[in-house]
Order: C-alpha cells, then structure tokens, then sequence
C-alpha cells in the first residue's frame, strides 16, 4: 500500500478546501473515508440510498454511524429507482443531489474514489464504440465541474490495493453484488478483461493512462470563463469538447446528434435547458430562458457585440453587458 501515500500534493491540497465525499460504504469510498482521516483532511459525506438491494438500508446505517463516530456531517438522499437505463438515472440523480448540497452548504470539492480499474473500465466501454483520445482518456484526477472541483485521490491505484489497505487495518465495508451483474457493461469489461489486464500489466496500463493525460491537455482547447452560469471559451478544431464538458454540469450528456446539430448551428436550445452559440471567435453556453422581454438598448449592444441569439437572455436576467465581449 505504500503506493497510496505517493500523492502528497493532492492530499495537501485538501487539506485547504471544504470537502464533501461521496460515500457508498463499498471498498471504494470506505478506503478513501479512512485514508482521509488518517490524512486529518476536512471533510464531511453524502450518500444517495436507491433502495434496490437488501443491504442498502444496512448501508445507510454503516454510513450515519461513521459520520457520528467521527463527528462528521451527512447528507442523504433516499430514492426508489426500477426499469430500464438504470445507471444513467443513477448518476443523474446522483449529480443532482450533490450538486444541490455542494451549493447550498458552500463545499469547494467532491471528493470521488474512482479508482485505476474504474478508468480502465471506461476505457474499454469507449474503444467498443469507436471513441477518439481525449474519451478514451475518460476523466482525470482533477476536474472543473462549475463552481466546485472533482478530486479523484485515488486514480492511479487499484482495487486490490484498497482491499489490501481495508483489511490490514481491520475496517468493514460492504460488497455490492450488483457489481457481478453482467448486465451492466461495465461489470463484463472488469470480469473479462480489466481484472486480469490489471493483475499482469499494471504499471504499463498506469504508465500509457497517464501518458494519454498529458496529451489529453494538448488536444484540449483552452479552458473557458465564467460569468455567473455563462461559459464563454476561444474557438477551435476542438471546441465541441469544451461544449460536451461544459454541457455535463447542466446535466446534459449530449447525443451524437446534439453534437452534430451543435455543429451545423450558429445558436441553438439543446434539451430545453442549455442555449449554445458562436461567432466567429467565442462559443458561448448559458440556461436556456425563453419568454424573456430585452429592452432595445441590450438588443442593439448584443447585435453589435455578435453575442449569439439564444444566450442574451440569460445575459440580460443577469445583467451581463454584451459591450464587454465586443472586440
């Protein structure tokens, strides 16, 4: 385990935020709930119970006793979530729940203990559907979402060493057994592939992910500003990256044909919610309002400042001036 005390500079940095883990009581987030204590890193966790299993009740209680035996506070959310695209509803609800916590109690990081097997994982779900470097990459170990970041602590460890670390101190956790179900596709990539592509080529699997992470910055474009809940980058090759990751904190995941529609369109409204634009050198990417009244002055501005049609009037609600972005 020696390996997990190697990340001295993300540990440290955390120690200077206000964090929020989010907790399941599975190896993952109980070795990194522990880790972090051993650490004396702040932080406090949040838990969504999808009521599923029969050990999500038990699962829950593990998680209350840890947040009173360690004076920490915890959020929880209870759902009942049955039928189809059940992952994909989970994480919506997820995101969701911790976004709303993370906001209203004024954390700075969401701390998630994804792990080397979870990336590999991605990895392969991605290569199968014919996915181009910066998504085969999948996500880092840091990321921007909003007004908060994402801390993976643990990304380049795996599973088997966060067991190790678990058992050698003697910690309980508990197994969900929806994660041997092979229904769900990510289960079949750890089962036939990624387990044992793991156990034999670890440090080579480590060495090319992190690799892909540099260039990964590289074909990136440049990152954007923000003005309240308006993203504003430079224009490029590679724009509909940006577009896609900036979309993912409005909890949109955008289809091939968003994307495609994106492309073909100087200003749209994708899912109702998020209005993107373009000109000829910024995107722009906003809520979307509909049924707002613009005094002619903001119009004319907006007009002259080539701000795109489906954002102003998320820049008027908010008092934004188009003169700022002209020239």
């Amino acid at each position: 385990m020696q390996q997990l005390q190697n990340s001295s500079d993300i540990w440290e940095s955390l120690k200077q935020t206000k964090n929020l883990l989010a907790f399941s009581g599975g190896v993952d987030s109980t070795a990194l709930f522990y880790m972090l204590l051993q650490k004396n890193i702040p932080f406090d966790i949040a838990l969504v119970n999808y009521n599923t299993r029969e050990n999500s009740k038990n699962e829950e209680a593990f998680a209350l006793s840890l947040a009173h035996r360690y004076d920490k506070l915890i959020f929880i959310k209870s759902v009942k979530l049955e039928g189809a695209n059940f992952e994909a509803n989970a994480r919506e609800i997820r995101y969701e729940f911790f976004d709303e916590v993370i906001k209203n109690k004024g954390y700075e990081t969401l701390l998630s203990a994804h792990h080397l097997g979870d990336k590999l994982e991605w990895f392969f779900m991605r290569l199968v559907r014919g996915a181009g470097a910066v998504e085969l990459c999948g996500f880092s170990q840091i990321e921007q979402r909003g007004s908060f970041s994402v801390v993976r602590p643990l990304i380049w460890h795996t599973k088997d060493e966060l067991l190790e670390f678990l058992t050698q101190n003697g910690y309980k956790y508990f197994v969900d057994e929806s994660n041997f179900d092979e229904k769900f596709e990510r289960n079949y990539f750890r089962k036939h592939f990624g387990e044992e592509l793991l156990k034999r080529y670890k440090e080579g699997i480590l060495r090319s992910f992190i690799a892909l992470e540099e260039d990964k910055k590289k074909l990136l474009p440049t990152e954007f500003q923000q003005i309240k809940s308006l993203y504003i980058f430079k224009r490029d090759e590679n724009e509909m990256r940006l577009i896609a990751k900036i979309a993912k904190f409005f909890k949109i995941v955008l289809s091939k044909n968003q994307q495609d529609e994106i492309a073909k369109l100087n200003s749209c409204v994708v899912s109702g919610k998020i209005a993107v634009g373009k000109n000829s050198g910024f995107v722009f990417v906003s809520p979307y309002l509909k049924d707002t009244v613009m005094d002619k002055e903001f119009k004319e501005s907006c007009r002259k400042a080539k701000i795109p049609l489906h954002v102003r009037a998320y820049m008027y609600k908010e008092a934004i001036d188009p003169k700022a972005f002209v020239g």
